[in-house]
């Protein structure tokens, strides 16, 4: 007769047998190629992270990229670009495309190399050999060519901001061919060849003018272009009050060295720059950009700032949804989630950290689902209370403040396992590194604890936010789990169609398969 200790019935389901193991070695789901890729491309920034360094990350990215039908490759390029708002990544993959497809690079190119910045990126890639070859080669030097003749004059001086490689050395490598004499002076400005200037645009004689007297009118060109100029507070505050709402955000700390924030006019100004709904949705603004600002002020920046920037971040994810039935978020605070979000960087290394990202996105949905429960967690659940009714960046401190010791991805589950509470959905923001609940035999500990809570309540779901780039999860895809990779507030987007059944079954990839081509 059959071993009955082994042959009993299972009560519930049968838990889904890991296939890798994570960073810890400890047992974890892998995910397909074409999950792996969507996940690495909307998490990697190519900087030094706790379990890679940048050029494994690179090893890693190109391994999926060249493993995925290029159909695919140039949908994520797409998508990252578009919805993840990401640099390096999309122009990577798209530096990829254009040797695996030529077709399908021209049709992803303009989609992707959307400002001057992202034109030198790409081209800086293509150039470095790391992507197979060092020559832009005839589609991607007809593609670049065809952007600088294309761009309006702003974009083109735009792009004239910033090195390796310049504006200048891009124009030199593909000979574009100007349709009119005003774009051949500029291109001859731009790399110090003569031209009549009196065919330059008139913001850029204005600048020459200026460049060489000092005298006269603020001209109106990117401010990179003034900032080696003689300047009083007064030209300062004409910057500033020509700037774009990221171009605000991004100096707060210099228009406050350069007296622009002791004129009470121009503090009223930045503030109501930086809490204007209208501009902040034009500059598809990043929530956790305005932590990093709000992280980055100087200590002797005044009080309007930095309560604009506490406006500017409830404004910044209005687009969370309310969701139906119970809602639990658990922000991991373990050790590796202290690392910077995008690396460290030699001399760029962003203040926020994972941990910041994960706190967040609880204050978040805390602050538009008030009634739910957030579950910190590392080794063990932190349990805290917050109020939904504070801000979101001081919730979001709150959580990150708890930080430190191992990860145990099962412990939000257990804990409500143990506390007879069975949600209707639970959300995990993690790097899934968990190696302190480790079993032994099939499936994870994770995996284990939902089976159980869904035993209680079968409709349950559970979304699992990956905000690095390493590759593996707790929970294994399936009806009723979201892998979802990404610190933008697309993930909002996504949690709300996965939780009210609008996914498809192919859940996240199955959306980033849907960009039209």
């Amino acid at each position: 007769m059959a071993n009955k200790s082994v042959f009993a019935s299972i009560k519930g389901r049968l838990l889904p047998a890991t296939e890798t193991l994570n960073k810890h070695a400890a047992p974890a789901y892998a995910h397909s190629d074409a999950h792996a890729l969507a996940q690495v491309a909307m998490t990697g920034t190519f900087g030094a992270m706790v379990y890679t360094d940048p050029m494994e990350e690179l090893e890693y990215v190109l391994t999926l990229a060249e493993s995925v039908d290029p159909t695919f490759l140039t949908k994520t390029a797409i998508y990252t670009r578009q919805k993840g708002h990401m640099k390096d990544m999309p122009a990577l993959l798209l530096a990829v495309l254009a040797r695996l497809d030529p077709i399908l690079f021209t049709t992803a190119f303009g989609r992707v190399v959307d400002n001057g910045k992202m034109l030198r990126t790409f081209v800086q890639i293509m150039r470095s050999g790391q992507t197979g070859r060092k020559s832009l080669g005839s589609a991607p030097k007809r593609m670049v060519a065809n952007w600088l003749n294309e761009a309006s004059d702003w974009a083109i001086l735009n792009a004239n901001i910033g090195n390796d490689p310049s504006l200048a050395d891009v124009i030199k490598m593909v000979h574009p061919k100007p349709a009119n004499a005003a774009r051949e002076a500029l291109f001859a400005w731009i790399i110090g060849k003569p031209c009549d200037v009196e065919l330059l645009p008139l913001n850029v004689q204005e600048y020459l003018r200026f460049k060489e007297t000092g005298k006269g009118p603020l001209p109106v060109v990117p401010f990179q272009m003034l900032t080696q100029l003689e300047l009083t507070p007064k030209h300062w505050a004409k910057i500033a009050k020509n700037a774009s709402w990221q171009m605000t955000r991004m100096n707060l700390n210099t228009f406050l060295r350069h007296g622009v924030l002791d004129m009470a006019n121009m503090r009223k100004h930045v503030a109501a720059t930086l809490r204007d709904p209208a501009r902040i949705k034009k500059a598809r603004v990043f929530p956790y950009q305005l932590m990093t600002a709000y992280q980055a002020l100087s200590a002797d920046m005044p009080a309007e700032i930095r309560e604009a920037l506490h406006d500017a971040m409830e404004l910044a994810v209005q687009n969370v949804p309310t969701f139906k039935g119970s809602v639990v978020v658990c922000p991991d605070v373990s050790g590796s989630m202290h690392w910077p979000a995008t690396g460290y960087r030699p001399g760029a290394t962003t203040m926020t950290r994972y941990v910041d990202v994960a706190g967040l996105v609880a204050a978040a949905v805390l602050r538009k689902n008030p009634r739910a429960r957030v579950l910190p967690f590392e080794v063990k659940v932190r349990e805290t209370v917050l109020e939904p009714k504070d801000t979101i960046l001081t919730n979001a401190q709150r959580l990150a403040d708890l930080g430190g010791g191992g990860t145990n991805c099962s412990a939000p589950l257990e804990w409500l396992v143990a506390k007879g509470l069975s949600p209707d959905l639970v959300v995990f923001v993690s790097d899934n590194e968990s190696w302190a609940d480790t079993l032994t035999g099939r499936g994870t500990a994770m995996m284990k604890q939902w089976n159980v809570l869904k035993q209680r309540n079968p409709k349950a779901k559970l979304v699992c936010i990956d905000i690095a780039p390493y590759g593996t999860t707790q929970a294994k895809e399936q009806k009723d789990v979201l892998n979802i990779g990404g610190f933008s507030d697309t993930v909002f987007d996504q949690i709300a169609a996965f939780a009210a059944d609008r996914l498809g079954p192919s859940h996240w990839v199955g959306e980033i398969e849907n960009v039209e081509l």
